[in-house]
């Protein structure tokens, strides 16, 4: 049986900041932002937009009456959750509308937690290959202002459909994996902004990569022949650079300069978009069918969460793929956003909602919104 991705969709914020303009805001050469970070622009949430309405807005682009109709499992992987109990899936019940006999949670961690829902899913379809499972990616990257991890923040969701018989990627269940408690990157849960050690957790990424690459080769007498594509958990662009330079010189120039050209195609929608943590592996997934793919394509994919698990596995480019992406839908999306500039960015970023808070529908601009916080509860809406 095959089983794999037979939709993907996409959310992010309707406003975005330059990254030049931020550079110049914060007396820093451009070139450290655009080449040296590798971002052109940086998805900013409304106050009223989180985890909750970005999974949402990515899932409800692509659900069918059909689609919910066959949904088994909901998995939700974020970091960015509301709350410390209730699932971010259950919120979404009511706003996507989804049937009560689903088996829905969530999973957290770092920027792992949408593979570890995806293999999960998989598992599910193989035991019950008439229903699909639902993994949405939902995350708001953020380190505070004039912070150096400010360049690397970011906004949005990618909603994945996984059943069998995929139309867009079919999982090989080849996988190697590991994990190991490493101080890289966390965030208690007294504060809104995480705490990293930047060069430190670039180490950690590439040795990861490094490392499971060799088991990789070993479990399945693999090679890079094998593959026409490299996919990598991109926070910002220049850090799956990191991984794939790792390459130069240990396998032909023609295939490095191949895997090379493929990456750059996979990057195009995390440039203008930024940091998507648990998402960013799968925006880059998107960015590389809409931007390069060729069906048949056999893929290897390294996913990362700092903390730390790494996994690299392997899938394929199905014939149709095409057909379950609506991409003029996520290119308009992309190119209709409106730039704001830094000013009010930094209003913005300060604002955090409290107790009591009600929204005005009138100054919504997404389909599903943050409504009210009523008794330290948050409710939620859809716009009609």
């Amino acid at each position: 049986m095959n089983i794999g991705i037979d939709k993907i969709g996409f959310y992010t914020p309707k406003d975005y900041i330059d990254i030049v303009e931020l550079a110049k805001a914060r007396d820093v050469d451009p070139n450290k932002f655009t080449i040296g970070i590798g971002q052109d622009k940086q998805a900013v949430p409304r106050p009223y937009e989180d985890a909750v309405t970005m999974a949402a807005s990515s899932a409800d682009s692509i659900l069918t009456e059909a689609d919910k109709a066959s949904l088994g499992l909901l998995i939700v992987g974020t970091e960015s959750s509301v709350d410390e109990s209730k699932s971010t899936a259950a919120f979404l019940m009511d706003l996507l509308e989804l049937p009560e006999d689903i088996r829905s949670f969530e999973i957290k961690q770092a920027c792992y937690g949408a593979t570890a829902g995806l293999q999960t899913a998989y598992d599910f379809v193989s035991q019950n290959p008439d229903k699909k499972a639902l993994v949405i990616t939902t995350d708001i990257a953020r380190y505070g202002i004039k912070t150096p991890g400010e360049v690397t923040q970011g906004a949005g969701s990618v909603a994945m459909i996984v059943s069998q018989n995929p139309r867009v990627l079919k999982l090989n269940y080849k996988s190697v994996y590991m994990t190991k408690n490493v101080g890289d990157f966390w965030r208690p849960t007294f504060s809104k902004t995480a705490f990293a050690r930047g060069k430190y957790s670039n180490e950690i990424y590439v040795d990861f990569f490094k490392t499971l690459w060799e088991k990789y080769q070993t479990k399945y007498s693999a090679t890079i022949d094998d593959f026409s594509t490299l996919l990598f958990h991109i926070p910002y662009t220049k850090m799956g650079t990191k991984a794939l330079r790792t390459l130069e010189g240990k396998i032909p120039d023609d295939k490095y300069a191949e895997l090379t050209e493929h990456y750059q195609q996979s990057i195009k929608f995390s440039r203008e978009v930024g940091n998507l943590y648990t998402g960013s592996l799968y925006l880059g997934l998107l960015s590389y069918l809409i931007n390069g793919a060729r069906s048949g394509e056999e893929l290897l994919m390294f996913s990362y969460g700092s903390g730390a698990v790494g996994e690299l596995y392997s899938a394929e480019i199905q014939k149709d793929f095409a057909s379950g992406i609506v991409s003029e839908n996520v290119l308009k999306m992309l190119n209709e956003r409106k730039k704001m500039s830094i000013s009010d960015y930094e209003k913005i970023y300060q604002i955090e909602y409290q107790n009591g808070t009600i929204v005005d529908p009138e100054a919504v601009e997404s389909k599903f919104y943050l409504s009210e916080i009523k008794d330290n509860e948050r409710l939620y809406k859809k716009n009609k």
